[in-house]
């Protein structure tokens, strides 16, 4: 609207003083009134006369108007730094264009730079909006990324246009709008918002799980499956079928299996270091028995058949003396072998934190991966020794051969421990612990089954034939 010459600024309120000039009205009034004061200040210092105004060079006025005006402005002082920019504070102003081209404004923030805190103060509850707006609109392009999600900056676009993203597994963004993530400790991983990081759950192979508990109800069932064969085979000791092969190395790979299915026990729950020794040794010795146990039966089926030929040098290995020396030094090499890998470098047990993402596997470290292939390989060897041995003479004419038998429980033996070994280096946390085992019931079980159970049927089914004469 045009001044009509009779407004007084001074005297003016600041809501009438916006609604009867223009926006730039205060702006100019207070550019003609620092121009005025610099005149003034050039005046008392430099004694300038209205003729002089004419000469003066805008950065000499500029250069007088850096002092703090005495005078206020709307009960605000007006400043100028040393650039002879304005420093005073700044009012929100809520406009409002009406139909007939009306202008209406009110105060609803401020700004003031002097102030310490220096805070943009917005009361919105009194800006007012156009009916059009169903909801308060925002002046930027993004939304604000809430905590978990970073930003990302839109290629092409304004540095205030961005995308928000979730932060990358075991990093978290605590706050709102930040430009990166945090990375979590070692031991620590981010929650379901990953806006906090938690301690990392700690995982093993536990009875408490439906695996370990399935592993365990198999490795117990199994051992009273062999309890039940060797209270079998002592009960029908005198009979032939038990005899034949030497029933005291029968004997002897019982408990051997036994054990075999006990040992696997210790493998669940949570690693100690006493477990962690336990297990590979216990483990090593009683396979080392039971395979050194089946080579001496195998070594037993070839002597008695070739011992039988007259002048034959053989006769003095017949007997349990040299199938029990067999056993013994077999198993006692194993022995070596694992204590050896004990004295150097033995097991221990150690938190993994890499293997599963977000966990801590609580696992037994073999020490030296050298020794625990020896003590395969070892094994693997018996067993390979033992099949070769027994795949020839399974066709022996001998009653109540054992030989085909054990070629088919060695060769269950052998695929069982060759499959393992890819097995055991592609998995991960606990599941390295449940191939283990189940190797380990596996191999034991294709002993027991393939060597005993046709024995067992024999005296349990058909009775009659296990008392013919040998």
């Amino acid at each position: 609207m045009r001044c009509t010459g009779n407004e007084r600024v001074e005297n003016s309120s600041v809501p009438e003083f916006y609604k009867i000039f223009s926006p730039y009205s205060y702006s100019v009034y207070t550019a003609v009134f620092a121009v005025a004061h610099a005149l003034h200040n050039m005046y008392l210092h430099k004694g300038i006369t209205r003729e002089d105004v004419k000469g003066i060079n805008a950065w000499e006025v500029s250069h007088f108007s850096y002092h703090k005006f005495d005078r206020r402005l709307h009960g605000e002082n007006v400043h100028f730094d040393e650039n002879g920019d304005i420093s005073a504070g700044f009012d929100i102003i809520s406009w409002i264009v009406y139909a007939n081209e009306s202008l209406d404004g009110i105060k609803v923030g401020s700004y003031d730079p002097q102030a310490i805190s220096r805070e943009l103060i917005i009361n919105d509850s009194i800006v007012r909006w156009n009916p059009v707006f169903t909801k308060i609109p925002m002046s930027r392009c993004s939304e604000i990324c809430a905590p978990g999600f970073r930003k990302s900056a839109r290629q092409g676009a304004l540095s205030c246009c961005y995308d928000c993203i979730p932060c990358p597994d075991g990093e978290i963004a605590s706050e709102a709008d930040m430009d990166s993530c945090t990375k979590c400790p070692e031991d620590q991983w981010h929650n379901a918002k990953r806006n906090m990081c938690v301690h990392k759950v700690v995982t093993y192979l536990s009875y408490g799980e439906p695996l370990g508990m399935s592993l365990a109800f198999i490795s117990f069932l199994l051992f009273l499956l062999s309890g039940f064969i060797l209270a079998l085979f002592i009960k029908k000791k005198d009979t032939p079928i038990v005899k034949a092969n030497n029933r005291d190395l029968s004997f002897i790979l019982l408990l051997s299996l036994k054990m075999c299915f006990l040992c696997s026990l210790i493998f669940i729950g949570h690693p100690l270091r006493v477990t962690c020794i336990l297990r590979q040794t216990v483990f090593g010795i009683s396979f080392s028995v039971s395979v050194s146990s089946i080579l001496a039966k195998t070594v037993t089926v070839v002597i008695a058949f070739k011992a039988v030929k007259p002048g034959s040098h053989l006769r003095k290995f017949l007997g349990n003396k040299f199938s029990n020396s067999v056993v013994l030094f077999c198993s006692l090499l194993q022995i070596v072998i694992c204590v050896s890998w004990l004295g150097t470098s033995p097991p221990f047990p150690r938190y993994n934190m890499e293997d599963e993402v977000g966990k801590i596997v609580a696992e037994c470290n073999e020490g030296s991966l050298l020794g625990f292939y020896i003590v395969l390989g070892y094994m693997g060897f018996l067993a390979f020794v033992s099949f070769l041995i027994a795949f020839l003479a399974r066709n022996l004419p001998d009653v109540f051969n054992e030989a085909k038998y054990i070629t088919f429980s060695m060769l269950v033996f052998c695929s069982v421990w060759i499959s393992f070994i890819p097995a055991y280096l592609s998995s991960k946390g606990k599941y390295v612990v449940a191939v283990e085992i189940f190797a380990i019931l596996a191999s034991s079980s294709g002993l027991l089954l393939c060597i005993f159970i046709p024995k067992c049927y024999v005296i349990l089914r058909k009775p009659e034939t296990s008392t013919k004469s040998l």
